[in-house]
């Protein structure tokens, strides 16, 4: 059995550990070159700290981190499932959890960015009713150096 849940400060070093795995699947070979090198563990485990109010997780009945799933304002912004739950289903009740958290908090529709060139989490979202709507350039920083991904913008609407 899952339970999905706020997180709290003792599940972010496994969020860190599983969004540095999930991220480099995902972004690897389809970033700005240098962003990926920038991305280290060490790095998400800096980062990752200040997000816990923005984090829910997916645990297991053993208390492993499974999935998870990050929304500020109306962005999805971070929805990661570990490798061995892949496939599970797992991954649409999480995004499910983070369209609801954006609906509670009083908007129409949310938004998230993917990468251009990541047809699996495309096609994973545009199954769950996600829209695409066109080109986005997303600007994020690392090690001090601002890079602009080349990514897709997706919607749905409540």
């Amino acid at each position: 059995m899952t339970t999905i849940r706020p997180a709290g400060d003792a599940d972010m070093a496994a969020v860190a550990d599983l969004w540095h795995e999930g991220w480099h699947d995902g972004h690897a070979g389809r970033v700005p070159e240098g962003l990926t090198e920038l991305r280290t563990l060490a790095a998400f485990h800096e980062r990752t700290p200040a997000r816990v109010a923005d984090t829910t997780v997916a645990v297991s009945d053993s208390g492993d981190l499974l999935g998870f799933v990050m929304v500020v304002g109306d962005e999805v912004e971070q929805v990661f499932v570990g490798r061995t739950a892949r496939g599970s289903g797992l991954a649409a009740e999480l995004l499910s959890v983070a369209e609801q958290q954006v609906g509670s908090a009083g908007h129409e529709s949310a938004w998230l960015a993917v990468v251009a060139g990541n047809a699996r989490a495309r096609r994973f979202y545009e199954k769950q009713g996600w829209v695409d709507d066109g080109d986005l350039p997303y600007e994020v920083t690392a090690g001090g150096l601002t890079f602009t991904s080349p990514c897709r913008r997706y919607v749905k609407t409540r």
